[in-house]
């Protein structure tokens, strides 16, 4: 099924629409040939920036012209300029520069000793040249010199089951960042499609401004021939009137979603813009309801989040239980008995001590994280069918939403325009036949601008709905 679309022309400072020679509808973006408009996948948003493409600030300043736009250009500015998606871009790549710190060993410890002050020094510290059994003649008790080098080491597999699970957490927050551009985009797509049903409700009071006018010059016609009340021609000058004023209404929603529009790319507020689309491919064929299901249930980000947080909870177990094995310290001391004050009267000599950490006290700190552990993994269990069974309510609910948008569209746009269009054409024929009826003619041009007024809503409302059903099961509405 195809929907095609007209464009009007505001004459606001700050907007600027494109006027399109096709008013039957509302449009939807071509699909693109050149390379460079196709967005990438959700995941190059986080793709690591170099030093040239960090952005300073992320809403750029108004430039001189308007910017031509269709859906598919303003998504791929959504992923590129939006501050929210830059934020959790940087929060991505923040938590994957944790991984390798984690995984690195331990800092070592260089100790250094030296001794052999002279007697009654400040610096002997007591007895450290004092006199002693061993040595009456009071050469001291500590007259050497030693350099020593620690190195803690954890128990095999600990480490790098912790590295494991930061970058598991971190993929995580990759999977939610990719859920919350699928959200940007699905409003992006809303506030696109609502300025579209703006922009042909423009289109339809101008055609019935042209009508009235008609109205008007038969009336006035008919009047000047004595075959009509001059009342005709006023009621018919009143008509236009409010049409016109109903433009102004119609043109203040317009600038209002455009500047909403900049607002979520990351331009500028009072930043011109021009919304394009094809009238030719106004709609695009929509899965049935079981491959969404199933495409929602393999491949939603929010999903990917949780089964990987469930991962993570799993091997958060893992390495909870590995808390009950001991920790190593190796220290290697060198020794010199040449004082710092003294003429070196032996030789040098090695030493090499191995230290376990071991967990003492009941194992109450081990005991106790495997089953903080533990209750994270079941809570991480039950996030994941949660999270599961609200994607496909999601789905279940967007798909009905868009059967309804689309049998009321197709109700308005085969059945009662038609009939309305043609009530006005039999009423203005036998109106300017000299014949009776104008309010009749009036209250059919009436009818027929609201019917297509309602067509215009119907048709942004059953392409907000679709773009809200791919975007619900995990697609890009394109």
């Amino acid at each position: 099924m195809s929907i095609t679309s007209a464009f009007a022309q505001t004459n606001s400072s700050s907007v600027t629409v494109q006027a399109n020679e096709s008013k039957d509808s509302l449009s939807a973006p071509p699909v693109l040939s050149n390379q460079s408009s196709n967005p990438a996948n959700a995941a190059s948003l986080f793709a690591p920036l170099t030093k040239s493409d960090t952005p300073k600030i992320y809403t750029k300043g108004a430039p001189s012209g308007p910017a031509e736009m269709d859906l598919r250009q303003l998504w791929n500015e959504l992923k590129l300029n939006n501050p929210q998606l830059s934020s959790l871009r940087e929060s991505y790549l923040s938590a994957k520069a944790t991984v390798p710190q984690i995984n690195a060993p331990a800092n070592p410890q260089v100790g250094l000793v030296w001794s052999g002050m002279p007697v009654n020094s400040p610096f002997a510290l007591g007895g450290a040249n004092a006199p002693s059994p061993s040595n009456p003649g009071g050469g001291g008790i500590s007259s050497n010199n030693s350099i020593s080098i620690a190195q803690p080491f954890q128990f095999p597999g600990k480490k790098s089951l912790a590295s494991d699970i930061a970058n598991t957490n971190a993929e995580a927050l990759l999977a939610q960042s990719e859920s919350t551009y699928l959200q940007l985009g699905a409003q992006l797509s809303t506030l696109y499609y609502t300025a579209l049903a703006s922009q042909k409700q423009l289109q339809v009071l101008k055609e019935s401004v042209l009508r009235l006018e008609m109205i008007k010059n038969v009336a006035k016609a008919r009047y000047s021939n004595n075959a009509a009340a001059y009342v005709e021609y006023l009621n018919a000058q009143v008509a236009q009137s409010a049409a016109q004023a109903d433009q102004f209404n119609v043109e203040r929603q317009l600038s209002v979603s455009l500047n909403n529009i900049n607002t979520l790319v990351g331009r500028h507020l009072r930043e011109k813009l021009v919304l394009r689309g094809d009238v030719r491919r106004a709609m695009n064929s929509v899965p049935t309801l079981i491959e969404l299901e199933d495409y929602a249930e393999t491949s939603h980000p929010s999903l990917k989040s949780s089964a990987l947080q469930l991962e993570a909870a799993r091997k958060g177990v893992d390495l909870a239980k590995k808390a009950y094995l001991p920790d190593f310290q190796v220290i290697g001391s060198s020794y010199t008995p040449r004082g710092p004050f003294s003429a070196n009267n032996g030789a040098m000599f090695y030493q090499l001590e191995l230290d376990l950490i071991i967990p003492l006290y009941f194992f109450t700190k081990e005991k106790y994280g495997v089953e903080q552990a533990q209750r994270n993994q079941a809570a991480a269990e039950a996030g994941n069918i949660s999270n599961r069974q609200q994607i496909v309510l999601a789905v279940n609910s967007a798909y009905a939403a868009y059967e309804q948008a689309k049998n009321q569209t197709q109700f308005l746009k085969e059945r009662q325009v038609p009939q309305a269009d043609a009530a006005y054409k039999v009423g203005l024929t036998q109106y300017s036949n000299n014949g009776q009826g104008f309010n009749d003619l009036l209250t059919a041009q009436t009818q027929l601008r609201n019917l297509e007024v309602q067509l215009a809503l119907a048709e942004s409302n059953l392409l907000q709905s679709q773009a809200v059903l791919l975007v619900t099961s995990g697609k890009e509405p394109f």
